[in-house]
């Protein structure tokens, strides 16, 4: 007995440290939630959008409670009732009475413990739904019907999702219900089975079997619903109802709903009298009506009446499809322009396109990154994308694309990476880096209007610090006590940048590190006790996080589809990047179906894999913009008409701006967004066609083409590109974006040449809170059959077989150098489509950058390979194109060297401050110009005489300019 005492009161003491540490372990494990959820509180509130995070809360904790309740109570109560009315005497078998022996002793841990296990479940699904509910709640008439029940298209949008998903979840219920019923009345006897005897107690017969009428009638209620769901679901043909759908699912979904209700009343009936014969007779009845009715009818019907008159019976269905389908995608109003394309390059034939001539784009955004490294990166913590984005300035009155960046950091480039100098010193990044979209150095190096360490050229005055952008680091702890010495590294300075300038950020962009507990929140947060114990973190101190635009965007707007795409642009005297946002939805009756991964994958957007993203509406109903030095967000609202977007407004008040609040600066920097276009074209390729005899034949269905730029191993389609231009129909160029289309076609009829143009207005105009009239307008060129122009594929081949070119490109990869051809643009301009392909040149050491040294253009099927646009232009268009490219003055390098390797003498600079001296150089300038013209030109006709002249010319003519100049 002593030694059993003594072996007991270890045991007993140890109970009560085994409590604390579970008690501590889960005290612990709450403060981590609580330092994450409250992280979360201090993130929205310093950005002004608390109440987005309050609501999904408060609506995910109301759903949990209903989901929980919903489920646990009906269960707890179909225990309760099938163990309260159990027989008191029921004759158990043997294994039955085991059974109960087992679980006797854990009886009441299981009736409140399984009710409680699925009510958790329940809950945590119910909570995800948060935004189907709210959505149906504030539900916004779109004031659209749709052709088939006449219903508002908002019915489709807000109340057929949610009343799905309320009767699955109470048919989720009522099964469960069912089930535990059953077991625990089989358990205590109440259903006993003896042979092929079956034997019900009255109280169990009752609640079963109003249970199954509850069951039933809510899958009548489901199979009425269905009837609408056909208008959103894809068959063969169309996605919505067809000719059978309507004639036979429709009508039979009815019929079944009917019977599913009769054979409900069946058991109600059962329940009073006692006779299982009549449900279980509807029961059977119901099966073989769903085979007969909803199964084997419609086939019948789609077999023997649809398919051989399919065309015509189809065709006010497909016509359906084609209206709602073009309306859920934002192009029922494109303009289709018949546009017969001319295929000859004549003398002259771009006067009438001057203006788009001079605005052609040369530089390339994707080639260019290592080009904007190598002059403007500075110091290896900074850093440029690999994609750089295109926007446009007005420079001395006239609108200029651009090829822009922000000069972001770059954490891995240093060579301590200490908690200190990431977290503290290098904290930003450093000014926006523009360059002329149109023009080039005499070299090939871009022609920057903005650029340097500080920041300096025709942007003006403005904010260039980026403590928000797309590389920012995970965290930085900004801001110090007045007074004090800054310790965040701005820039280097001096000639060698050497020298270092610091700054203290002064802006409010996160929550506040001031005391104790808020250091300790984020030292949990970012698991870095340096947070809670550095000296450089003070009661003055921010913390960033979250910098990247697009997380800052979609975390307070998660009902947004965001744009894959943000672009940096100078606006109102800071650095801005704007979002481009959509309302999207897989509801919209009679409208197919695209998958957003799948439709804006191409060459700059590579694709989303095992994304679930099918939508069939997409409206871009806000823009949206953060501020790149505090992280300011704010939403726009852009399609005000938007149903979606005003059901969110009410979900979410006073979180989205009114259009009219957009200053005018930022209405000239927003663009008509990439991704919204990629998905049109997509649409537009098989739904340009509104008849429904020839969609139904798709004797007429595009495609985009492939990039001609792509590996052939790995072939991506071609994205569309930012151009200023005039489409036909238009007055003046303006800001557009545009794409081509080839015919859909694989195999042996497969061919490469376009059948159609879509372009869209992307310029909203320059005035306060007011969108251009043109902005958002498509224009859809049709190309006619008899005509033949040339895809891009075709261009590209035929540039990569000519001879002559193929010599030239021989040249230049003289000394192992690569040639890279650049984005192959197409321009409706003299009657035709004009293309033009920038072509680099890169060596191969580690610090070279590609160089624009030729320009391919071709029109038809001539093609012209030269130094610049406007020579090659010249050439093409016989001579004279009738216009001036944007390279025309292709600027002087500033130290001006005759080269001593044969090549081409350089030539100085035309400006001395002599008047008469100019006066001069001028005219030597363009006697220097007609030599090089000549040298060309002797040089296609392998005119070797002539090129001498030439060259002797063009030699003693900046002889004479250099003497002019004194040198």
């Amino acid at each position: 007995m002593t030694t059993s005492s003594a072996g007991s009161a270890p045991r007993r003491s140890r109970a009560p440290l085994a409590i604390t540490a579970a008690i501590i372990a889960g005290l612990v494990i709450l403060f981590f939630i609580f330092a994450g959820l409250y992280a979360d509180v201090l993130w929205f509130d310093q950005l002004g959008f608390l109440s987005v995070l309050t609501t999904q809360w408060i609506a995910s904790g109301v759903l949990f409670v209903i989901g929980f309740l919903g489920m646990a109570v009906p269960v707890w109560a179909s225990i309760q009732l099938a163990y309260r009315l159990r027989p008191v005497y029921a004759k158990l078998n043997s294994q039955i009475d085991r059974y109960q022996q087992v679980i006797e002793p854990l009886r009441r841990l299981a009736m409140y413990g399984i009710p409680a296990l699925l009510g958790l479940f329940a809950g945590v699904a119910a909570a995800t739904h948060w935004q189907t509910i709210l959505m149906w709640l504030n539900r916004t008439n779109a004031g659209t019907t749709d052709p088939q029940f006449g219903f508002d298209v908002s019915f489709y949008l807000f109340d057929l999702p949610f009343y799905q998903s309320l009767l699955a979840f109470s048919s989720a219920v009522v099964l469960i219900a069912a089930l535990v019923a059953l077991a625990t009345s089989y358990l205590y006897g109440a259903i006993r089975i003896t042979g092929r005897e079956v034997y019900v107690a009255k109280a169990a017969r009752v609640q079963i079997a109003v249970t199954a009428a509850l069951y039933l009638l809510l899958q009548g209620v489901s199979i009425w619903l269905d009837q609408y769901s056909t208008l959103t679901q894809a068959n063969d043909l169309i996605t919505g109802a067809g000719y059978t759908d309507v004639s036979a699912t429709i009508p039979g979904r009815a019929i079944l709903a009917g019977i599913a209700v009769f054979v409900a009343i069946l058991f109600i009936v059962t329940a009073f009298i006692g006779r299982w014969r009549l449900p279980v007779i509807g029961t059977a009845l119901l099966i073989v009506s769903s085979l007969l009715i909803g199964s084997l009818y419609p086939w019948v019907v789609q077999r023997f009446q649809v398919d051989p008159s399919a065309k015509t019976l189809e065709a006010p269905y497909i016509q359906r499809n084609i209206d709602l389908t073009r309306d859920a995608y934002g192009v029922a109003d494109v303009e289709e322009i018949p546009y017969t394309a001319t295929t000859t390059a004549e003398s002259g034939a771009l006067r009438a396109d001057a203006e788009t001539t001079a605005n052609i784009r040369i530089l390339d955004p994707a080639l260019v990154s290592d080009a904007f490294a190598q002059l403007e990166q500075f110091k290896q913590y900074y850093q440029f994308p690999s994609n750089l984005d295109v926007d446009r300035y007005t420079i001395d009155g006239k609108s200029q694309d651009t090829v822009v960046s922000v000069r972001d950091l770059n954490l891995s480039g240093l060579s301590s990476e200490t908690w200190v100098n990431s977290s503290v010193v290098y904290t930003h990044g450093y000014g926006v880096v523009a360059a002329y979209g149109n023009q080039r150095s005499t070299d090939g190096q871009p022609v920057f209007l903005e650029s340097g360490i500080p920041t300096s050229g025709a942007l003006g005055e403005f904010e260039p610090r980026v403590y928000f952008g797309e590389t920012s680091p995970t965290y930085s702890i900004v801001g110090a006590p007045e007074g004090s010495d800054p310790v965040e590294l701005d820039y280097p300075s001096g000639e060698d940048g050497a020298q270092q300038t610091y700054t203290t950020f002064s802006g409010d962009g996160g929550p506040s590190l001031s005391g104790p507990f808020n250091k300790l929140i984020y030292a949990l947060k970012f698991q870095s006790e340096q947070i809670f114990l550095a000296n450089a973190v003070s009661d003055d101190s921010q913390i960033l996080y979250d910098r990247d635009p697009i997380t800052r965007v979609q975390k307070v707007a998660p009902y947004l589809t965001l744009d894959s795409d943000p672009y940096p642009t100078v606006v109102d005297g800071r650095i801005k990047w704007v979002i481009d946002a959509y309302t999207t939805s897989a509801s919209y009756p009679y409208s197919t179906a695209v998958s957003l991964s799948d439709a804006i994958a191409d060459t700059e957007t590579p694709e989303q894999p095992f994304a679930l993203d099918n939508i069939n509406y997409m409206r871009n109903s806000v823009k949206a913009t953060v501020d790149a030095y505090d992280g300011s967000v704010t939403l726009y609202a852009w399609d005000e008409e938007d149903p979606l977007l005003k059901t969110w407004q009410k979900i979410f008040p006073s979180t989205v701006e009114p259009m009219s609040e957009m200053s005018g600066d930022l209405m000239s920097h927003v663009r008509y967004p990439a991704d919204m276009f990629k998905v049109q074209r997509a649409v537009l390729g098989k739904y340009h066609v509104t008849d429904p005899g020839s969609f139904y034949s798709e004797d007429d269905a595009w495609t985009t083409p492939n990039d001609p730029v792509s590996p052939s191993t790995n072939t991506t389609l071609q994205p569309p590109y930012y151009l200023t231009m005039q489409m036909p129909g238009q007055d003046s160029p303006s800001y557009s974006l545009y794409s081509t289309f080839i015919p859909n076609a694989s195999g042996e009829t497969s061919r490469n040449v376009l059948t159609g143009y879509l372009a869209a207005d992307a310029d909203a105009g320059s005035t306060d809170g007011e969108r251009s009239d043109g902005y958002g307008k498509l224009r859809l060129l049709t190309l006619p059959n008899d005509i033949t122009v040339p895809g891009p594929g075709q261009v590209q081949a035929k540039f990569n077989g000519d001879p002559t070119i193929s010599a030239e490109l021989n040249l230049l990869k003289q000394g192992q150098s690569t040639v890279l051809n650049g984005n192959l643009l197409t321009l409706p301009v003299g009657g035709g489509l004009l293309y033009v392909q920038p072509v680099y040149v890169q060596s191969t050491g580690e610090t070279s950058y590609p160089l624009l040294q030729k320009v391919l253009v071709a029109f038809g099927d001539q093609i012209a390979f030269e130094d610049t646009l406007d020579t090659a232009l010249n050439v093409l268009f016989q001579g004279d194109s009738g216009a001036n490219a944007g390279d025309t003055d292709v600027p002087a390098v500033e130290t001006p060297e005759t080269p001593t390797d044969g090549g081409e003498p350089t030539v100085p600079s035309t400006e001395t401050g002599d008047p008469a001296t100019d006066a001069q150089l001028k005219t030597l300038l363009a006697t220097a110009k007609e030599a090089i013209a000549e040298k060309q030109a002797a040089l296609a006709a392998n005119d070797l005489a002539a090129f001498g002249v030439a060259d002797k010319k063009l030699s003693e003519t900046v002889s004479s300019m250099l003497s002019l100049i004194g040198e």
